[in-house]
């Protein structure tokens, strides 16, 4: 049996500030933009290649205040090129860290070790890792 994560649901405060950051600044593509009720409203996103969504929205997620959600990562084939975009849409990204000895430093020494980190304007903390390769 398959299990696949499909949605994760970003608490954020300002769902219209969200769903810019995340379809403007990070390039994802925007699935749907519904209300589903009184003062309710889902916005589901997906990043490029992803099979795996994010939702904001309003009146979804009341246990969990915007801002409250810290390691989300995206993979990356090219780290110094993701980081390049981040900066060239205007988020603001950490440098290229590397964290550990990569087990395939004779082909890339930043594969599976190199890593950015970023917060979306509430707070909610991504990293982006390099993985060039799996397998």
């Amino acid at each position: 049996m398959n299990w696949t994560l499909e949605v994760v649901v970003v608490p954020v405060s300002d769902v219209d500030r969200a769903k810019d950051f995340y379809s403007q600044r990070l390039g994802f593509t925007v699935d749907h933009d519904t209300r589903v009720g009184d003062g309710a409203r889902v916005v589901q996103l997906t990043p490029p290649g992803s099979g795996c969504s994010i939702v904001v929205g309003a009146g979804v997620v009341p246990d969990m205040p915007p801002g409250s959600l810290k390691g989300l990562q995206l993979v990356v084939p090219d780290i110094h090129r993701a980081r390049a975009q981040l900066v060239e849409r205007g988020v603001e990204v950490s440098e290229v860290q590397v964290m550990g000895e990569s087990p395939n430093a004779e082909k890339n020494p930043l594969d599976n070790v190199g890593f950015v980190f970023f917060e979306d304007p509430d707070g909610n903390s991504w990293a982006v890792q390099q993985i060039s390769a799996r397998g």
